[in-house]
């Protein structure tokens, strides 16, 4: 059975448990880092009518495992510990190709009591954007490129990360950039991968070796915003699963080795008309329109709010250096690598703009509700964008925040980003972010340790 994924229904889903042989279901929620939370049913306990619970601070909580004792946190949240109900949306039904025994995994979308989509939720956040757009008769289209590096298998956290021995028996030790041979001598693991990607219908394009020694790079085709949020969810999942089974771990960590670059979620994204399907960004004749400089110019003016999204963990900041293949500021320009905000070549129908900020550790659903967000307000404001940048963007300013602490400063401090968002989800994800600052600021570092310790 062919699942239409845009109309797959639960009388559809229920045969296709049957061709299937389904005995158990993954109920799957994204909690804010991108983490699968929910429960394991047998097949015969899993029907339409019956709405699962969980506690609503499931998915608000920080990749600790922590959550605030204290403050604006429960203004939003409940401090009962109140229960959410889960409703299963069939569209997202997957395969989990790695089960020993036939198991479909299904995302789940999360209510409150009164039947509304709890606002904290990252699914929640983009279907929110998303209707904007609707009702401006508008629909975005985007398509992500995930960068992720593959690193030999490390229990002890207080030991550096090493790029993984390959065919040949023999580690990266230097830049293979866009290398067949590189990508070659990791072919047992990428075949399971796309062996995986292909059983869970998921809509990957090119696999690259990227700069990185052992970091990979997977494209997606372009298409609706929350679909794509959804297989980029299951993928960081698949390509972890596949790691561990060739004795190596995958990591979408920003910065997870020094002196290598970081890794990135490159998002590619226009506007497309309801009404006809034409491209918003292009006018009749093919030149850009007046929309394309104003999604620019929204970038550009809340970006910087909006890096505690992109860039959501102190590790995040160690990738937005100078020189490192990642951006520093919000500079934009035609087929440059070199700024934040890239144009890349292309016919009219397919005119675009790449946001270039956003890290590979970002949730899926939040980064993209993000981009999408600015760009609304930039087409809602007429936001004129900066001269385009046509020379090398890393020679100019640092325009990004330099830190989660200030990033985080700026995110309270943006009001109009927070009215798209939702105040809701901004108020909770900036408390979460908090807690997890300051847990990192218990740690001393090695760095302190060898030019503290004898010299200060």
């Amino acid at each position: 059975m062919v699942i239409n994924r845009k109309e797959f229904s639960f009388a559809e889903l229920e045969q296709w448990f049957r061709e299937q042989r389904i005995t158990e279901i993954e109920c799957l929620v994204p909690d804010l880092t991108g983490v699968a939370r929910g429960k394991i049913l047998p097949r015969e306990k899993f029907t339409e009518d019956r709405g699962m619970r969980l506690p609503e601070i499931v998915v608000a909580m920080g990749v600790t495992g922590e959550f605030p004792s204290e403050g604006p946190y429960y203004d939003v949240i409940s401090p009962v510990d109140m229960d959410m109900e889960l409703r299963a949306d069939p569209t997202t039904t997957r395969i989990v190709p790695w089960a020993t025994d036939p198991t479909a995994q299904i995302i789940h979308d999360c209510f409150d009591r009164q039947g509304r989509l709890i606002p904290f939720a990252p699914r929640s956040v983009l279907r929110r954007v998303c209707d904007l757009y609707a009702a401006e008769g508008w629909k975005p289209v985007v398509a992500p490129e995930l960068e992720f590096y593959l690193v030999g298998r490390n229990t002890d956290p207080d030991i550096p990360l090493k790029p993984p021995v390959g065919r040949s028996g023999r580690a990266e030790t230097s830049r293979q950039a866009y290398s067949i041979d590189a990508v070659n001598e990791f072919d047992p693991l990428f075949e399971d991968v796309y062996a995986y990607c292909e059983q869970m219908e998921l809509n990957v394009d090119t696999l690259i070796h990227e700069i990185g020694a052992g970091q990979m790079e997977i494209n997606f085709f372009h298409a609706e915003p929350l679909g794509l949020a959804d297989e980029v969810f299951f993928f960081k999942r698949t390509v972890r699963e596949a790691a561990l089974r060739h004795d190596m771990f995958a990591t979408f960590m920003a910065k997870p080795i020094a002196g290598e670059p970081g890794s990135a979620m490159h998002v590619h994204q226009n506007v497309l008309r309801s009404e006809d399907g034409s491209n918003l960004f292009s006018n009749a004749d093919g030149t850009a329109s007046r929309e394309f400089y104003w999604f620019i110019g929204g970038l550009q003016k809340y970006i910087p709010a909006a890096m505690a999204l992109f860039a959501p963990y102190v590790n995040s900041y160690r990738r937005l250096a100078r020189f490192t293949a990642a951006p520093i500021n919000i500079q934009w320009g035609t087929d440059n690598r070199t700024v934040g905000i890239r144009s890349p070549l292309a016919p009219p129908q397919a005119r675009r703009i790449e946001n270039r900020v956003i890290g590979a550790d970002a949730n899926p659903y939040v980064a993209l509700a993000a981009t999408l967000a600015c760009g609304y307000l930039g087409l809602k404001h007429r936001i004129e964008p900066s001269p385009e940048c046509r020379g090398d963007a890393y020679l100019g300013d640092f325009q990004l925040p330099r830190s989660l602490g200030e990033a985080l400063g700026l995110l309270r401090e943006e009001r109009e980003l927070a009215g798209v968002l939702g105040e809701a989800f901004v108020t909770v994800y900036a408390e979460i972010k908090e807690i997890e600052h300051a847990e990192f600021m218990k740690v001393i570092s090695p760095w302190e340790r060898e030019h503290l310790l004898l010299h200060v």
